[in-house]
């Protein structure tokens, strides 16, 4: 005998009619205790051929339709279950995911599909793919879920966690539990306990701790963390807040604050917050109420109580501080204080020029008509000549 289109939802009803054909139509069983079990038995697990499964929406639409060489029913449990399916999932009659499984399990409620086994789940409006062992499509919740050991594939994305929920109408995924996510352009890799993804919006949201780490031809260039970050993918622009941090590679620094902007295109961090660059080379440390570093040029613009220290306690203060990584040169403006130990020595004055590691500076100072330029010369260096 072969189905073509079952309703779970009807097939209690279904399943009582075939029982009393076939008793009509069998051999009347004996009165035994034996026969009565295997009575119960053949009638309690029903198997079907080449058969569709579907369940509609109160208005009559598809929610699901499953279509399987074979299947079972099975009354206690009031479970079908199918080999081999391939499944339609569809949202306002309109198909949302493709998918197939080594089998699918469907409550006789209607409201839960089940699949197991090497699950393969295709968004064919967006190209999403998303392989697990596990899925679980809810249509009156609009949420599809898939679990253990996923692997989500698309254009822009690539990422591997424990778990994915995908709500359908608002196109939003969040994968968690271990989530490493690999972004191609920007080239880029984050890792973290839970991702956000607005697939319409093309935004990255990591609302746990988060670590980035940004590739320029194949190999890692800068590092990045805090306990959260936006990532949006059109602009590639990364927003990483709260104990943000950026280790970078060439030139070698780190730059903490607040809340920093990281556009992975023109490679330059900026931040409107408290910033700390540290340089550990030169060992030196450069604070200031806001800041921006260019990474190719190597050079960091800051401003407001902008103070800079050295190794050996060496300090210089300005409203406006520009820093030349490469050529350890530091440009000062407004209110300039250089302090430096050993000797003891302080200058002020408008704006100060030099390399701060060798103590090598030049401060220019006072009015237009009486204008001061004091040069500081290291001890090493004046002896040296």
């Amino acid at each position: 005998m072969i189905f073509k289109t079952i309703n779970w939802h009807h097939l209690p009803l279904t399943v009582l009619l075939i029982i009393g054909l076939v008793a009509c139509g069998g051999t009347p069983p004996t009165n035994t205790q034996a026969n009565n079990t295997d009575t119960e038995k053949r009638d309690s697990n029903l198997t079907f051929f080449d058969v569709t499964l579907e369940q509609a929406d109160e208005v009559g639409r598809p929610v699901w339709r499953v279509k399987a060489k074979q299947a079972q029913y099975t009354k206690e449990k009031q479970i079908g279950e199918a080999e081999s399916p391939y499944g339609e999932l569809y949202q306002d009659g309109q198909i949302v995911y493709q998918v197939t499984a080594e089998k699918a399990d469907i409550e006789q409620d209607g409201k839960q599909l089940f699949l197991k086994g090497k699950i393969v789940a295709t968004d064919p409006k967006n190209g999403i793919v998303l392989r697990g062992n596990e899925l679980e499509w809810r249509p009156q919740e609009d949420l599809l879920i898939v679990r253990n050991k996923i692997n989500g594939t698309h254009k822009q994305l690539q990422a591997v966690a424990q778990e994915a929920r995908v709500k359908t109408r608002e196109q939003r995924m969040e994968f968690s539990g271990g989530v490493v996510a690999n972004s191609a352009d920007p080239q880029m890799q984050m890792r973290t306990e839970h991702l956000i993804w607005q697939i319409q919006e093309q935004k990255l949201i990591g609302d746990r701790p988060i670590e980035i780490d940004r590739y320029k031809n194949n190999q890692i260039s800068d590092r990045g963390r805090g306990n959260s970050a936006e990532v949006n993918l059109k602009t590639k622009i990364a927003t990483v807040n709260q104990n943000a941090q950026i280790d970078l590679l060439d030139p070698p620094a780190q730059i903490t604050s607040n809340s920093m902007n990281w556009n992975m295109n023109t490679e330059i961090v900026t931040t409107n917050s408290p910033i700390r660059i540290f340089q550990k080379v030169e060992n030196l440390t450069v604070t200031a109420n806001q800041g921006e570093m260019r990474i190719p040029q190597k050079t960091a613009y800051l401003t407001g109580n902008v103070s800079a220290v050295g190794q050996r306690r060496q300090t210089l203060n300005s409203q406006k501080l520009t820093w030349y990584l490469d050529r350890k040169l530091v440009e000062a403006q407004g209110n300039v204080v250089y302090k430096q130990v050993e000797p003891a020595l302080t200058f002020k004055g408008d704006t100060a020029v030099g390399n701060l590691d060798t103590e090598n500076i030049v401060v220019r100072g006072g009015n237009s008509g009486d204008r001061v330029v004091t040069e500081i010369i290291p001890l090493e260096a004046n002896t040296s000549n």
